[in-house]
């Protein structure tokens, strides 16, 4: 079995980690939870994109980004995860057998900016989703607020 690099897993989670990328390089083709990031992520492209053409009022768009947001929050959480490992944890699971060797700091600043960035998305999309959730309480209550006999 071939090393398998904690700085590079890190690094992957970072940037591609939304669909699996991190997985694919630790576990192979053949793992089902890298294919399970696909999905929604292709579908919270699909909302970006609809949005950006059709305007902050599509709510099918409402519906489909949050769930990027999600996935990049998860491959960013997989990020600060993978980079905090111990080494010696590290080596035990994906390098059983093989000498160990120090990671250094490239896998500690995959963690750092993987909580800068996913606690920044992670907060958008919190506060995206209960603005669209307010927004439509107030949509659907307007036309009751207002009866003829009163």
């Amino acid at each position: 079995m071939p090393y398998r690099s904690k700085t590079w897993a890190a690094w992957l989670a970072l940037l591609l980690g939304a669909v699996g990328a991190h997985r694919v390089y630790l576990r192979g083709w053949r793992d089902g939870w890298a294919w399970a990031g696909l999905l929604p992520t292709a579908a919270g492209l699909v909302g970006l994109l609809r949005a950006r053409n059709l305007g902050p009022e599509d709510s099918l768009a409402a519906w489909l980004m949050p769930l990027l947001g999600l996935m990049i929050s998860a491959g960013m959480l997989q990020a600060i995860l993978i980079g905090l490992t111990p080494d010696e944890r590290w080596d035990a699971r994906h390098n059983a057998g093989q000498p160990g060797r120090a990671t250094g700091w490239g896998s500690v600043l995959a963690a750092i900016f993987g909580l800068l960035i996913g606690g920044g998305v992670l907060m958008a999309t919190i506060a995206f989703s209960g603005e669209r959730f307010f927004e439509w309480q107030l949509h659907d209550d307007a036309p009751s607020a207002v009866s003829p006999g009163r």
